[in-house]
């Protein structure tokens, strides 16, 4: 599937939050989607569909049912149910809350080591 321009700044956007924390990877899974890792744990999984770009992203139960109250925020199929929430086209007033929700992604996939390390960094 052919990228939108648009969809392309949204990963790379989304690929600079992911990759600028420790030992994070990016692995493009066996449906094509770009899916950030750490410790082989996923915590980001990014694709495109007929609608546009989504971005699923960890979570916990608490957070998950907050966030399907906004507007923007969906259930993630098939993985949902272990806390996963997507949003489809994030528009650029999204991004801040995103990045938050994603760092708590990450650390809910990390090492404690990375945690420790994390918290130590950010004064947590």
């Amino acid at each position: 599937m052919v990228k939108s321009l648009e969809s392309t700044g949204i990963l790379e956007k989304l690929r600079e939050i992911c990759l600028s924390m420790p030992e994070a990877i990016e692995h493009i899974d066996g449906f094509g989607h770009n899916t950030f890792k750490i410790n082989g744990k996923s915590f980001v999984i990014s694709g495109e569909n007929e609608k546009g770009f989504s971005l699923s992203f960890k979570s916990d139960r608490e957070t998950q049912e907050i966030l399907l109250q906004k507007e923007h925020f969906y259930k993630t199929p098939y993985i949902g149910q272990h806390g996963w929430v997507s949003i489809q086209n994030p528009a650029e007033e999204n991004w801040d809350e995103l990045k938050d929700l994603i760092q708590e992604a990450y650390l809910r996939a990390a090492p404690k080591r990375l945690v420790k390390q994390w918290n130590e960094i950010h004064k947590r």
